[in-house]
């Protein structure tokens, strides 16, 4: 099941999904926005706010009950290597992000968007809102795998480390969609931003879900980048232009998709034992440490020997040094044919490259 918009309540159809079937899980839920009063602008043009019926809720026992509803319904569809971000500001992402905690996901990142054009405070009565929180978090404390493209992201940041603060601008312009002249939705997203979430988290191919889907944003940005898309939306007026937004969005080339916007795979894992197989290292052959004036033997089944320890060429090689870990394949030489002593995983190397 993918690249559709489904119709309804997310707390109703995400346990209806295969379990652990989705990779990405963008949510952008009601904020709780609590808005008491109509805003004006200071020549009393009134301002657009964010009024909708989705958005109201009778107190904040009852958005925390919706909140850990969805959540707990979008953690059944999550994979096991998957991973959840969550947008919102300070009316709600504190309360969000103590009930992700207590159902078990572990936050992996808060990432602050920093809004280059934010609406100002009209009144002058509080600082301008000028952020949004997104909370990036994987399944739970002990999932040992997920998706990060590290090396993509510092590409998308000039070379450099990505950084948890994002400065982009609000939706507005062209990309801002409209109905009759009227804004299509009070909170659409930015692709930008979608873009820097699906990249980082997920590789071509992969299916992202968006359970407050909107006026689909998510499924454009994931079209586009060669990603499945599940959007669950309960309004039929956001339905209606997501479907035709998506109908105009054109996937890129794969080509370009699978160099540009994931990192290489990971290369092969080798066992220090494969190495033996290979006629690369023979049983009784001996190693030296790179830093202390210590021998290791080569055993048949895999492991090494020294200074009356056996064991793993890890662990090894830390207790001769004494060390609480080590690497070792850059701790352990071997003498190679020309009589230079180099590190086994050199050894490694090359068998990795006849693979």
């Amino acid at each position: 099941m993918h690249n559709r918009i489904l119709r309804g309540d997310c707390r109703q159809i995400l346990p209806t999904l295969p379990p652990g079937c989705v990779d990405c899980l963008f949510a952008d839920p009601p904020y709780n926005l609590q808005l008491e009063n109509t805003l004006y602008r200071p020549n009393m043009t009134k301002v657009s706010a964010v009024d909708d019926h989705w958005d109201q809720f009778g107190s904040f026992e009852e958005y925390d009950q919706f909140t850990e509803q969805w959540l707990t319904a979008a953690r059944h569809a999550l994979s096991d290597t998957g991973t959840i971000w969550v947008i919102g500001s300070y009316h709600n992402i504190y309360r969000v992000g103590k009930i992700m905690m207590d159902l078990g996901y572990w936050l992996l990142n808060d990432v602050v968007w920093v809004k280059t054009n934010p609406m100002p405070n009209f009144r002058g009565v509080r600082l301008t809102n000028a952020h949004e929180t997104l909370l990036w978090a994987k399944k739970s404390k002990d999932q040992k795998r997920y998706t990060f493209n590290h090396h993509t992201m510092k590409r998308y940041n000039g070379g450099k480390q990505m950084r948890s603060d994002w400065e982009l601008p609000l939706c507005t312009g062209d990309e801002r969609l409209t109905v009759n002249g009227e804004k299509a939705h009070t909170t659409q997203k930015p692709e930008a931003l979608l873009e820097r979430v699906i990249v980082a988290a997920t590789r071509v191919g992969d299916l992202v879900l968006d359970p407050f889907f909107g006026t689909g944003t998510t499924g454009a940005v994931a079209k586009r980048l060669g990603r499945r898309y599940l959007g669950i939306e309960s309004d039929p007026r956001y339905l209606s232009v997501a479907t035709e937004r998506l109908a105009r969005t054109e996937t890129q080339l794969e080509e370009w998709l699978v160099e540009n916007t994931q990192d290489a795979p990971p290369p092969p894992r080798i066992a220090f034992k494969v190495l033996l197989e290979a006629g690369l290292l023979q049983p009784g052959q001996v190693l030296r440490h790179i830093r202390i004036e210590v021998e290791a033997t080569v055993n048949a089944d895999g492991t090494l020997t020294a200074n009356g320890v056996t064991g793993s060429l890890h662990r090894v090689g830390a207790a001769v040094a004494g060390l609480p870990a080590c690497n070792g394949w850059t701790h352990w030489l071997y003498e190679a044919s020309d009589g230079q002593w180099l590190p086994v995983d050199a050894l490694r190397q090359e068998l990795r490259g006849t693979l």
